[in-house]
Formats: C-alpha cells, structure tokens, sequence
C-alpha cells in the first residue's frame, strides 16, 4: 500500500480554505509566516501597530503551542497524559479546550474525543508513519477512550480549574489548539491596538475587525474533491472560519484511511460527507465543532445546529451538494457549477 499524507498548500491558506484579500484601502500592511503546531500560520495585519501585533500574536501561537503539545515534557498536555490518575491544577488556554471539549464531547453523544489521541498514534496520523492497525489494536485502542471520566472543577473564584484523567487515558489537544491559538492571537492583535487582521493556516481563518476599508473578508471554500481549487466564497467580519475534511490528511490505497477516526469503530468516519466548515466568533469551539460536524454525519450535524446554534455551517457532500445553514443566507458566492447549493433552516 502506498502511503500519503495529503497536504495541499494555498497562497494565503494551506489545506481547506483559501483567503483572498481584495484591495484594502491605503492601511499599510505587514505580514509574517510562523511555522509551528505542525503547520504555517500566516498572520496579516493593517495600520501602524501591525509589526508589533503581528509579534505579539506570534509570541501567543508559541506558547499555546508549548503547553498543548503532548510531545513536550514541559507541557501541560504531557503533564496531564503522565499523571497516573492523579489531580492537576491547569488554568488558561488548556482549561478552556477542555471545558469545551468536553461539551461538545457530550453534544456529539462521544463522536468528538480528545481521547482518541492513542489510536491516532496508532493509525500513524500524528508523525506520518501510516499504518493500519489490526481489529485487535483498535479494540484496546478504543478500551481507552474516556473523556467521559476527564473531571473537572473549578476553584472558587479563580480561574484555575483541577483537572483529572484516568491513568490509562491519553488525550490530544489537535483538534482544537489550532482554532484556540488563532483566537488568542486576534486578542494579542487588538491588545496592540490593531483592528482589522487576518490569521490563516491549515484549515482555518481568524479575522479580526473587518477589512480596512469597513468591508467584509471574502473567504474561499476549498472543492474537496479538488483541493487545489475553490468551489465558492463566503463574507465575513470578525469571526473563524475553521473546515474539517477527509481530503486534508490520508494514506494512499484500496480503501483509502484518512485521519477522523469513528470513535465507535476506531475506523476513519465514512458517511456522506466530504468536508465540514464551521463560523463561529470563537475560535476554539469552531475548531472543535468542525471534527464534531463531520463525525456526526450531515443529518446530525445539521439537528446538533438546530438544537444548539451559536454557529454556522456550510457541509459539502458526495452528492454534490453545498449545504449552508440559514444564517449564510446571502453571505456564500458559489463558484462551482459541478455544485449545487442549497440552505436548510
């Protein structure tokens, strides 16, 4: 079998989405490119604090990076993978994707996991060294899921929170740390005084204020069955713009594996769906949401958005279809004729 990971890279956006950045009036603009968490953020900014923010928020992507990396013994992922069972204090960044992880965990009936990280490692979909594991190996691989038994509580009056996990258990923070890192970096931008900027890396877009000129962001969807095109564009202000998709990362063969895991069958997800973007003002849980969204499939997705809301959702499945939430009404620009639009309430 030949194995392959996937990764196709955009200008502006790597892998799902693809930003294009119209003319913006006479702000000066300053961009820099920052390689970490496995990827390249590309942080864009506008006006005379641009540079400073830009280190800003870079200096921010680094460390939300250091503390959720599960690889790195100093970090708070590693701590908490390596703590047998016992109690930790956490606060911050990590405290928040797991009080949203774990609500999304329990919205989604278990179909996003953080806890699947070992049978991830498993598959070969952290490092690359694809493999694929016998029946035998998922099932104990699955006999570890627990993110039903993470505990966590708060401190009175503090934002510091005691977190545990079971000695057996192993979670990783890759399904969201990516959308969190961007969040706080459109915070470390504005701190600086920036107002209008865009963060873009694999898969996700973080605006922050609208363009200089007072218009809207226009944000390519990538064709899944053709990713190095787009097959429409929606507008957008401040807000994330985060897609989940089977054609981002695969292995090569007959079947072909790709990298969001079923956490019933510990076999990648197969349902109509061949990518999901989620728009949300908060980066984190659009993150999560996006793998949420396509785990479930397109009729629970679209009942978990009924129910829930705080979103919006454009799904793209194998029947050729782009189906945009309400909300999107007027906002998404297809571009696709191999495509057909539709909006459901």
């Amino acid at each position: 079998m030949k194995l392959k990971n996937k990764i196709c890279i955009l200008i502006v956006l790597l892998l799902s989405l693809s930003l294009f950045l119209s003319a913006c009036g006479e702000a000066a603009m300053e961009q820099d490119q920052l390689f970490t968490m496995g990827t390249t953020f590309t942080l864009t900014a506008y006006g005379k604090n641009a540079s400073k923010g830009i280190k800003s928020a870079e200096a921010t992507i680094q460390a939300i990076d250091a503390m959720s990396d599960p690889d790195i013994e100093t970090s708070t992922c590693y701590a908490l993978n390596n703590a047998q069972g016992e109690q930790l204090n956490i606060s911050g960044q990590i405290a928040e994707m797991l009080i949203d992880a774990k609500e999304i965990y329990e919205r989604s009936e278990g179909a996003y996991d953080l806890t699947i990280y070992p049978l991830s490692k498993r598959w070969g979909f952290t490092d690359g060294r694809y493999y694929v594991p016998t029946a035998e190996e998922i099932a104990l691989d699955l006999s570890c899921l627990c993110m039903d038994k993470l505990t966590i509580s708060q401190f009175p009056n503090s934002g510091a929170y005691a977190v545990s996990l079971p000695s057996y258990g192993q979670l990783s923070f890759s399904t969201c740390a990516h959308g969190c890192a961007c969040k706080y970096a459109a915070d470390a931008l504005k701190k600086t005084g920036v107002e209008s900027a865009v963060i873009s890396l694999s898969g996700a877009v973080q605006t922050l204020g609208n363009k200089p000129d007072g218009t809207e962001w226009s944000v390519g969807i990538t064709d899944p069955k053709n990713p190095s095109g787009f097959l429409g564009v929606i507008s957008v202000g401040q807000t994330a713009v985060i897609t989940a998709g089977g054609y981002q990362q695969y292995m090569t063969g007959n079947p072909k594996y790709h990298h969001i895991l079923n956490t019933k069958t510990g076999y990648p997800t197969s349902n109509s769906l061949l990518s999901a973007t989620v728009i949300c003002e908060d980066g984190t849980i659009a993150d999560c949401l996006a793998t949420a969204m396509y785990a479930l499939g397109q009729t629970k997705a679209l009942n978990y958005w009924r129910q829930y809301g705080g979103f919006e959702m454009i799904l793209i499945n194998d029947s050729g279809e782009i189906v945009c939430t309400s909300g999107l009404l007027e906002k998404f620009d297809i571009r696709n004729e191999n495509y057909t639009l539709l909006y459901v309430e």
